[in-house]
């Protein structure tokens, strides 16, 4: 599987997201515009996760389970992308990592 990405700035988007999802998952994801990602090896080896509205859309290598890349539910308009996947880059050097508050996100907030 094989992704072609282009960042929206560079790794200075790096996050990690408390949802009682994401934090167990502990990935850093950096951020990419919908039109900034592109498969282009392996689409039929990716699987689709999803839950509540939908609204964000997690993709793992149906293989070896590795997350690659989510819309996110902060920002339909946006990837964030498991910096890990990144040849070269190994997230331990991205540190300090920001937490966002995915736990309190306004769309899980009753209308």
């Amino acid at each position: 599987m094989e992704l072609r990405v282009t960042l929206s700035d560079g790794l200075n988007t790096a996050r990690r997201c408390d949802c009682s999802y994401c934090r167990r998952r502990g990935a850093v994801a950096v951020s990419a515009s919908l039109n900034g990602v592109e498969v282009t090896r392996g689409a039929e080896n990716l699987t689709l996760y999803t839950w509540g509205t939908g609204t964000a859309q997690h993709w793992f290598c149906k293989t070896c389970g590795i997350y690659t890349h989510h819309r996110r539910r902060s920002n339909p308009n946006q990837y964030g992308i498991n910096a890990g996947c990144i040849e070269g880059v190994n997230p331990r050097d991205l540190e300090p990592v920001p937490w966002a508050n995915g736990v309190n996100h306004p769309s899980d907030r009753q209308r």
